[in-house]
């Protein structure tokens, strides 16, 4: 699981140095990121000084300031336990790099250090009583391949497909170093996975012929992965979280740093006002807004869970249905522009699109998953006749006129990123304005500069677990291109598929689902769009879809369900947040989080399964069809989504209009399906047998309605 290093720890028996040095260099590399932006408007731009100048060593920097920081923060704030099935699993695994190192003919010198990095690496995950102080060791290790690579990166890039034999070591001890931090911040799949990967380029003979290959050495893997442009280390992905990531999380510090979040709750109060079903209803508001300013399921969910728990408990709420709405909502947040998850900035780079399509994209899945926790979340309090929860008189719409200001660096983001800026300028002007409007407002307690300094070595901190696995992702991508791996499988997906859209797309989301159970989204999306998305942009254009809509709604679905699997058993970061809170079981949690607005699950469907549906992205109809067709087409298909969420969640929380029998609430299920498939007569065929079913059900009966209590 990933751990949450965004809350404030403290260093528990070790050393204070340690920790000052981790707080110097967390500021530090705040610093860095931010005037990398503002570097090309201030005279030192003229001295071309080579981290701020080239692309390349910007983002090397940027890995470096990870590994660094990351083991820092492992010795400090990862608990240290006995080794776990998957401590072994990892070992085995990261064999194949020394096992094939071994292999290589080259200089006995190059084995022993690249062994000895290795066993400081890897051997103190079985020693606990070293691994702190292992930690802290390899921190500064970090610091040789990054110096090399500032100063020999020219000559580096010559000899990429032959490297030296000290590139071998710089190359060897970064990658085992990145492995090494991603287990101990997420956990031992990701890396296994990487180094699965890497098996399958070093003995591509052994697997089946449709997807063997040629094998490669290990000294060509190693020469790409530290020397390459535009992949390994230092690529196209892991320039997403040099070039945006790291803005966004030092936003998010910020923000808590200057305790904002309260207030953003507080509106939210304001914006739903008092009623039964007020707690759900704070919680998907809080979780919108926060949402605005940071793309962390995990976190916003950790938050708004907070906020709202006594609001849950005052009202009545089953504690794994409160659990299960907060996960669900708080998941709201990497589907909320502004500030959208990591897989989104992958898409901008991956396709070269604006920004801004993929925020305009982003607008009516996060609406119709609004749609359906709002719904469930009513239908459940008036089922279970809930106890009304009323807000303080002094959150009116006074307060929200009040202190709406702060909701103008949001604007800002906005503005710059529709005027075509650079995203990351900005979020850096967004950032910058919230610390002026804290020191303006004298409601707000005034930063001092160590408020400041702490907010940004906690956004710093916050990317560590994102960063590195997109890092890892970046690699995990370059080992599969070498090998013409994604070419493979979209022919084996294709064959198996044939023309049909829906086996295709369903495979795909299966898999993403099935793949984020160990992995982050960021490296789930990366997966799953390299290995399945040429496959379904084929099958979809097969099938009359555009090839420009096609592509942009194949990645759009492989992106929503690699969100999804934040928030699906057995798991599910969301759950694990919202169940730390609520004080409930995780893996339950995320069964009642599965179960919470189950359309969820189905609004990738609706955009990708015809023309028609691909609407629901408003940019590929835009494009390509006469504006009054276009806004047609987005309304009916909207106002069709709509309803089939409302009705499903209607279903799973039993009750509409009036409670529903265990019939009709499967009955109403399955009908609500036609709703969200991309098919006008589908849809009204639906929306008859929807009225006939009220009808029989006596849902428009003017009959007393009889309120239920859950049995225990």
């Amino acid at each position: 699981m990933e751990l949450d290093l965004s809350s404030e720890l403290q260093p528990k028996g070790f050393t204070a140095i340690v920790s000052k040095l981790l707080t110097v260099a967390l500021t530090l590399a705040s610093l860095y990121s931010i005037y990398v932006v503002i570097h090309p408007h201030t005279p030192l731009a003229k001295l071309q000084i080579s981290i701020l100048d080239i692309t390349q060593l910007q983002r090397a920097t940027h890995v470096f300031l990870l590994l660094f920081c990351g083991f820092l923060v492992s010795s400090l704030y990862t608990s240290v336990t006995p080794p776990s099935i998957g401590t072994f699993t990892f070992l085995i695994f990261a064999l194949v790099p020394i096992h094939a190192l071994f292999k290589l003919k080259t200089a006995l010198f190059v084995k022993l250090l690249c062994s000895l990095v290795w066993i400081i690496i890897v051997v103190p995950l079985f020693l606990p009583k070293v691994r702190r102080l292992s930690d802290v060791a390899v921190a500064l290790i970090m610091i040789i391949p990054y110096i090399y690579e500032v100063i020999m990166f020219q000559d580096i890039i010559v000899r990429a497909m032959f490297p030296e034999p000290m590139d071998i070591v710089m190359s060897f001890s970064m990658f085992m170093g990145l492995l090494g931090l991603v287990y101990r911040l997420t956990g031992p799949v990701l890396p296994c996975l990487v180094l699965f990967f890497l098996f399958y380029n070093l003995h591509g003979e052994a697997f089946p012929r449709v997807l063997s290959h040629a094998p490669f050495d290990l000294e060509l893997l190693l020469g790409k992965i530290y020397s390459e442009t535009e992949a390994g280390l230092f690529g196209l992905i892991t320039g997403v979280s040099s070039k945006y990531l790291v803005y966004f999380t030092i936003l998010g510090g910020i923000v808590g740093a200057l305790k904002i979040g309260r207030l953003i709750a507080n509106i939210a109060s304001v914006v739903v006002g008092k009623g039964r079903d007020a707690a759900g209803k704070v919680t998907i508001v809080a979780s919108i807004f926060m949402g605005m300013f940071s793309g962390s399921g995990a976190a916003d969910t950790q938050f708004v869970s907070t906020i709202a728990k006594p609001l849950y408990e005052k009202s009545g709420y089953d504690r794994f249905i409160a659990a299960g709405i907060a996960a669900t909502a708080g998941t709201i947040a990497m589907i909320t522009p502004p500030v959208l998850g990591s897989m989104a900035f992958i898409m901008v780079e991956v396709l070269s699109i604006p920004y801004s399509w993929v925020c305009i994209m982003a607008i009516a899945p996060m609406m119709i998953y609004l749609v359906a926790i709002w719904s469930y979340n009513r239908f459940y309090s008036m089922r279970y006749n809930l106890r009304p929860v009323e807000t303080s008189e002094t959150l009116n719409y006074k307060y929200f006129l009040s202190y709406a200001h702060i909701f103008v660096p949001i604007l800002l983001i906005i503005a710059v990123i529709f005027l075509g800026y650079p995203v990351n300028m900005g979020v850096v002007i967004a950032t910058v304005t919230f610390i002026v409007i804290a020191y303006i407002d004298k409601r707000i307690e005034r930063p001092s500069a160590k408020v400041i300094i702490n907010g940004l070595a906690v956004g710093f901190r916050a990317l560590l677990p994102i960063g590195t696995a997109v890092v890892a992702a970046n690699i995990i991508m370059t080992l599969m291109v070498i090998t013409g791996l994604p070419s493979k499988f979209s022919l084996l997906l294709g064959h198996l598929a044939g023309e049909n859209l829906f086996i295709a797309t369903s495979f795909a989301a299966v898999f993403s689902l099935i793949l984020g159970m160990g992995v982050p989204p960021t490296a789930t999306y990366v997966i799953a769009s390299s290995l399945t998305a040429p496959a379904i942009c084929q099958i979809a254009i097969a099938n009359g879809i555009p090839s420009e809509a096609a592509l942009l709604a194949t990645h759009m679905f492989l992106m929503y369900y690699a969100i999804l699997a934040d928030v699906t058993p057995p798991v599910g970061l969301s759950a694990y947040a919202s169940a730390s809170v609520f004080g409930t079981h995780p893996l339950r949690t995320g069964i009642y989080a599965a179960r919470v607005a189950i359309p969820k699950y189905l609004v990738g469907f609706s955009f990708i399964l015809s023309f028609s549906g691909t609407a629901l992205l408003i940019v590929p109809v835009w494009n390509l069809l006469p504006w009054w067709h276009s806004t047609a087409l987005i309304g009916a298909r909207l106002l069709c989504a709509f309803i089939g969420a409302a009705l499903l969640s209607g279903a799973g929380a039993g009750y509409l209009i009036k409670p529903l029998s265990i019939h009709h609430r499967w009955v109403i299920g399955i009908i609500s399906l036609g709703f969200f498939w991309p098919d006008w007569i589908i849809n009204v065929i639906s929306f008859v047998i929807t009225l006939i079913v009220f009808l029989v059900s006596g849902q428009f009966s003017k009959k007393g309605v009889i309120q239920e209590r859950a049995k225990a």
